[in-house]
């Protein structure tokens, strides 16, 4: 496939985003804005799949408001005739090639929905993880453009595989600080309760993400010996007689 220089340039440049370390809903916003320009569309929406609740959450969007994409989270999402499809799709999709335009039109969907927005000709991409959907790009083009061709699907599909690897980067590092953000919370509770000083509740806390003494030592700049004797005084004012049982005493107490 070849591409102009402009895209080229366009292609670059989302790459360098997609390799930043952005949170994930950043990296959605501005590759979705890079897209548009790259693509010639209109509007972007991107949500992540919440497997447990059903339903599509974490929105990131473009060029479309916030009152209607309200009501797509409230109601459409659970009334459309497209999306369940497309998100079963591992390839760049256009609305078109799921349901023919004649039928599309005359859904609620795209009458209280999309054409609201000014939405018109529609491209799906769904980033899969070990068979998780961990977020989409959703791609539209206004009524006065052409629908998507497959020389559009083509380039989506070129940068699909960097998206999902940076989206899945990008989850994995913010739950990642949910849970260390839930640990130092059960820690400064514990601590709080038995008295730790902050040096101990350093320690316990290194202790709890799975930390070795020696680590331990490395990290805090003190001797081995050092590191043991703050352990002992963490077990006995927590009441525990081992490290094994940090986990139950400051998590689940």
């Amino acid at each position: 496939m070849n591409l102009t220089a402009r895209e080229s340039d366009i292609v670059f440049a989302i790459m360098r985003d997609l390799s930043h370390g952005y949170p994930s809903r950043e990296l959605r916003l501005r590759v979705g804005r890079r897209l548009l320009d790259l693509l010639g569309a209109d509007y972007f929406a991107s949500y992540v799949w919440d497997e447990a609740g059903g339903e599509f959450c974490d929105r990131a969007a473009v060029n479309m408001s916030d009152e209607n994409l309200g009501s797509y989270e409230e109601y459409f999402q659970y009334h459309d005739p497209i999306t369940p499809v497309l998100q079963r799709r591992r390839a760049a999709t256009a609305v078109s090639e799921i349901m023919p335009r004649s039928r599309f039109e005359r859904t609620e969907f795209f009458n209280d929905f999309l054409a609201r927005d000014g939405l018109h000709y529609g491209v799906n991409y769904y980033a899969y993880s070990n068979g998780i959907n961990i977020g989409d790009l959703r791609i539209w083009r206004g009524r006065h453009r052409e629908d998507f061709g497959r020389r559009e699907l083509a380039i989506l599909d070129a940068i699909g595989p960097a998206f999902t690897n940076a989206m899945r980067l990008a989850l994995m590092g913010e739950t990642f600080a949910i849970a260390n953000r839930n640990l130092l919370s059960a820690v400064d509770t514990a601590a709080a309760e038995a008295g730790l000083t902050r040096r101990e509740s350093e320690i316990c806390a290194a202790v709890l993400r799975g930390l070795s003494d020696k680590q331990i030592a490395e990290q805090f700049g003190i001797s081995f010996t050092t590191v043991r004797t703050h352990l002992q005084h963490i077990f006995k004012k927590l009441g525990v007689s081992s490290r094994t049982q940090l986990p139950n005493r400051v998590l689940l107490h």
